[in-house]
């Protein structure tokens, strides 16, 4: 999507482990490319143990569900990834 789109948002969240937030962003970065339409599209990138998330949309409307969509698929990365990291343990 151009960067000219009106509207952006940029997410960041930080992880204990710089391993975790690598796991985290391989889980999402999937999605990128695959979740985006005419009035959205999102780029993941890591930097240590920060996943930072931008979001960019042609309106409001479109650029808060692609908000709720992101924070949902790293939301459920997040719980995974401590499920896996739980189980490994034992």
């Amino acid at each position: 999507m151009p960067d000219d789109d009106p509207h952006h948002l940029s997410l960041q969240f930080e992880y204990d482990t710089e391993r975790r937030a690598r796991t985290v962003e391989r889980s999402v970065g999937v999605e990128v490319g695959e979740i985006d339409d005419a009035r959205s599209a999102a780029r993941v990138d890591r930097e240590g143990r920060t996943v930072h998330v931008r979001i960019d949309a042609t309106d409001l409307v479109a650029l808060r569900a692609g908000a709720n969509t992101w924070i949902r698929l790293l939301d459920v990365a997040e719980t995974v990834t401590v499920e896996s990291e739980g189980s490994a343990r034992t």
